[in-house]
């Protein structure tokens, strides 16, 4: 395996992973601040938008990546273009992106679920508006546990890119099992494996350790 094969696949990977994750907590955050902020414990319980919201959430987690690369085709023809996507990277970033964001969403949710009560009370009792009470309460509060939560998503993402290879956008884990399945380079495999588990690591490692400094409960060990 050569290495700008290798370095091509590895850009590739790491491009339509961490942008798909940049949107997907563009659209998952807010989403998830409502989920939490309108549910029947939350600031501004609102049963209606709680449902039709979280609804929709669960139909999207219950697609498999490899089924919304296939809805998806129609949407990824209008956004870039009628065949000028297939055999790209960014060609997966729209079915990532869909796969990843209403996960985001459930997550910022349960993060900010976990929030002593007393303290939004206590934000509450000294004249806090929802506003405040979102921006200067819950979110930092939950930052530790929304850190941890990228991690984990991003680590998802990564592993969602394996569907690459349906139409060709490339990637690490697609070349190690065309390198492997075929047997053409068993070695250039391992490679391939060794640098996927290496950005798996440091990602999670970089993670817990980030969250744990943040941590005022210092409950991650």
């Amino acid at each position: 395996m050569n290495i700008e094969l290798l370095a091509s696949a590895t850009l590739d990977t790491l491009l339509m992973s961490l942008i798909s994750v940049t949107i997907a907590y563009l659209l998952g955050l807010p989403l998830g601040v409502l989920l939490s902020v309108s549910s029947k414990k939350g600031i501004k319980p609102n049963k209606t938008i709680n449902l039709v919201f979280g609804t929709i959430v669960n139909i999207l987690r219950s697609i498999p990546c490899l089924l919304l690369i296939i809805i998806l085709i129609p949407l990824t023809n209008i956004v870039f273009g009628k065949g000028s996507w297939s055999g790209n990277w960014f060609s997966m970033i729209i079915p990532l992106v869909f796969a990843s964001f209403a996960f985001v969403a459930r997550m910022v949710e349960q993060s900010l679920a976990e929030i002593d009560v007393s303290i939004i009370e206590a934000s509450r009792s000294l004249g806090a508006n929802d506003w405040q009470i979102i921006t200067k309460v819950l979110l930092p509060e939950a930052k530790s546990s929304l850190l941890s939560g990228l991690a984990v998503t991003t680590v998802s993402v990564i592993g969602y890119t394996s569907f690459a290879g349906y139409i060709a956008a490339g990637g690490l884990i697609v070349e190690a099992f065309n390198l492997g399945y075929y047997g053409t380079d068993q070695l250039g495999m391992w490679i391939c494996v060794f640098i996927v588990v290496i950005i798996v690591q440091v990602i999670q490692e970089g993670g817990l350790y980030f969250a744990k400094k943040l941590d005022k409960r210092r409950i991650i060990k």
